[in-house]
């Protein structure tokens, strides 16, 4: 059967809200032209939206572009970057670009993050980072684990808390790091419109940090590096809240219910506050890998470790169910 549901990269499985789809093809008749030098319209939109100083944002092609700017700020050639492993795949690709030292820390059982590890690596790092919710296996770190985590790291040690999927995180657990900064002048928060918002095509990510820190981070800001499109993007996603919150609560719901299915069918799915699901059956991932591409569903697959599994459409969800119940 072709591979007709995609559930690889933990996309939002619906097209943009048809406001946002309106303003965005309005600008484009533009595109001729250059947006702004440097994106301060669009730090400024965020900047207001999160009710923090303009000067405390920084923002780059995705996520994980602010997050190259500011290991290129703050890590020194051959200097430690620690993370935990596995983790998302781009963390190796940013130590390498930026000639970091990767000090990678082995998950603990059930997909955790080992923070007394991580705080101990960073003794020797110039960088660490954490994915909360991490990426691949969707589990959460409570706010007070992450403080007393924040007060063991080295005041000079950049700590970038990478919460790209922030927004599916239950109601009442989603930790106000961004008001950390204040406190941490070391802490990056990372967040993005990819997700969520469903923009991953106009690569926005932003974060939150001191003053000070972001200003060495914009030295590596590329010139022209942010569309006006994504400007645009964002701009009429913010005016849409309402929509976009319902639209993550359908998301939250659909994946809650396809992790019960599994795990009335037998299978050891981990519980997740992402968008994805993470299967702990390091010795049955070919299994699965054969049972979804059989029904047409590509999931992510990491070899005598688990199985990465985002959530879809209905459709795409229905083939899921189908292949391993």
């Amino acid at each position: 059967m072709p591979l007709e549901h995609l559930l690889t990269l933990n996309e939002n499985p619906l097209p943009p809200l048809e406001p946002v789809a309106e303003e965005i093809a309005r600008h484009v008749a533009a595109v001729n032209r250059y947006p702004e030098f440097y994106p301060e319209r669009l730090k400024g939109v965020i900047a207001d939206w999160l009710g923090v100083p303009h000067e405390s944002v920084v923002v780059g092609s995705g996520s994980v572009g602010v997050a190259l700017q500011a290991l290129q700020a703050t890590v020194r050639s051959g200097g430690g970057l620690a993370y935990a492993w596995r983790n998302f795949d781009a963390y190796p690709l940013l130590a390498g670009m930026t000639g970091a030292r990767p000090l990678e820390v082995r998950l603990l059982t059930s997909g955790h993050q080992d923070l007394t590890g991580l705080a101990k690596a960073s003794l020797d790092a110039d960088a660490v980072i954490v994915c909360n919710p991490h990426n691949p296996t969707g589990r959460f770190i409570p706010a007070e684990e992450l403080r007393e985590f924040l007060a063991l790291v080295p005041a000079d040690t950049l700590v970038v808390l990478d919460e790209a999927y922030m927004e599916f995180v239950d109601a009442g657990e989603a930790a106000q790091s961004v008001d950390w900064v204040r406190e941490h002048p070391n802490l990056l928060v990372l967040r993005t419109f990819s997700k969520a918002y469903g923009l991953a095509d106009m690569r926005v990510g932003y974060g939150v940090t001191s003053p000070e820190l972001a200003r060495r981070i914009n030295a590596f800001q590329l010139p022209f590096s942010m569309s006006s499109l994504s400007t645009v993007a964002v701009e009429a996603s913010l005016r849409e809240q309402q929509a976009l919150r319902e639209r993550v609560r359908s998301i939250v719901r659909e994946r809650n219910r396809v992790a019960q299915e599994l795990i009335r069918a037998g299978w050891n799915v981990l519980p997740s506050q992402t968008n994805f699901l993470w299967f702990e059956e390091p010795e049955r991932v070919q299994e699965i890998r054969a049972a979804l591409e059989e029904n047409g569903v590509l999931a992510r697959c990491f070899a005598n470790e688990g199985v990465r599994l985002t959530i879809g459409d209905t459709q795409a969800n229905a083939a899921v169910l189908r292949a391993l119940a």
